[in-house]
């Protein structure tokens, strides 16, 4: 019989890493992992085929976008984001406080919740702590977010521990409004901008609240690497050890890798699949812009320790010149290259952690990245 309850073990630590595993209603989670963006049910230019062959477990689908376009109400009739898009693995949704908190002008904040206008047609909506609460229910997501008002950077002590505040009061009615379910959770949101006894406030009140994960929100906004991981150096090591922690946003690879460090899980960013359709690909030796015209002539592969088909079929003169030719076949090759290179990292993370050697690895990585892309021919 299997067990579907939701149930996070920490499996092992190295240093600040930890190796756990996530067990859910629609599958397990091995930790640390890295969710792909598919904000609108669909990761960017990819099949769900092509998500999964990259090694990916997880998705990340957004609410705000999905409650205008088609409806929370219509994706509950169709079965709820997953069946919709033909996901068999586990569903983390977005509450859409950052998407909201974006719209400047065209939103209102008040201590119950936000009006904004729709950035497609303008039409007026309310999202309220319980109402984000119930389309994350409708859209079916094994794992709800808490809906949390995300604090601009910079921000004054003052003006962050009021939003931080207001968060924790709206993360006690997310709470209260969540509908358990066997195999579901709910994550609570560490804020608090950059002020450590802020962040140390934000987490003893979700403590009290008690979630079935955490997550660090309110980093990769503009604060820059040195400060993200200051606020995790004093922020992590106060969370619960026995719950996931999750890194809403971030990043790039060395922030994934810096983050692991300091006792991270979870990650998802667009950086990836984004980066992908503008002709940039990562790889272990650091960033490459296949459109450059160094890669014009040259026969060899992107990456020749990639097992993605961009890699394994094609070579660089080929992928330089889909995106010359503006084909759509080089959006698609280049996202699932990178979401393939993203799984391979953190699958070389997992594997260092399993055998005590996270911090070989991580010197590995930084020493491989130093070197910059191969040399032309």
């Amino acid at each position: 019989m299997t067990d579907n309850s939701f149930q996070f073990s920490l499996l092992k630590t190295d240093g600040g890493a930890r190796r756990g595993r996530l067990n859910t209603a629609h599958g397990v989670i091995e930790t640390p992992v890295f969710m792909p963006v598919g904000t609108a049910a669909t990761v960017k230019a990819m099949t769900v085929d092509d998500v999964w062959a990259t090694g990916a477990m997880i998705i990340l689908a957004n609410t705000y976008h999905l409650m205008l376009r088609p409806g929370a109400e219509r994706v509950e009739r169709l079965g709820g984001v997953r069946r919709m898009m033909g996901w068999d693995g586990p569903l983390l949704t977005d509450s859409g406080g950052f998407q909201v908190m974006s719209l400047g002008n065209l939103r209102k904040i008040d201590a119950d919740g936000v009006t904004f206008k729709s950035h497609i047609d303008g039409s007026s909506h309310r999202l309220t702590p319980q109402r984000s609460t119930d389309i994350q229910r409708m859209l079916d997501a094994t794992i709800t977010m808490a809906f949390d008002e995300c604090t601009p950077f910079p921000a004054e002590h003052d003006v962050a521990a009021a939003s931080m505040r207001l968060s924790m009061d709206w993360a006690e009615r997310c709470r209260n409004a969540f509908v358990n379910r066997d195999g579901y959770g709910q994550f609570g949101i560490v804020q608090g901008s950059v002020y450590p006894d802020l962040r140390a406030e934000s987490i003893k009140r979700l403590e009290q609240i008690d979630f079935e994960g955490y997550a660090v929100g309110g980093l990769a906004v503009g604060e820059g690497q040195e400060a993200m991981f200051a606020t995790l150096d004093t922020t992590t090591p106060l969370m619960r050890a026995d719950k996931p922690r999750y890194l809403m946003g971030v990043g790039k690879p060395d922030d994934i890798v810096g983050a692991v460090a300091r006792g991270i899980d979870m990650f998802d960013c667009v950086l990836p699949t984004r980066s992908g359709r503008t002709g940039q690909a990562f790889t272990p030796r650091g960033t490459v812009n296949i459109k450059n015209a160094r890669h014009a002539d040259d026969p060899r592969p992107l990456d020749e320790s990639c097992a993605c088909p961009a890699c394994t079929r094609y070579s660089r003169a080929y992928l330089h010149h889909l995106f010359k030719a503006e084909e759509v076949l080089g959006l698609m090759l280049l996202s699932r290259h990178n979401i393939t290179y993203y799984q391979h990292l953190t699958r070389g993370i997992r594997d260092a952690i399993d055998n005590g050697q996270f911090a070989d690895f991580a010197n590995q990585f930084y020493e491989t990245r130093a070197l910059g892309d191969i040399p032309p021919l």
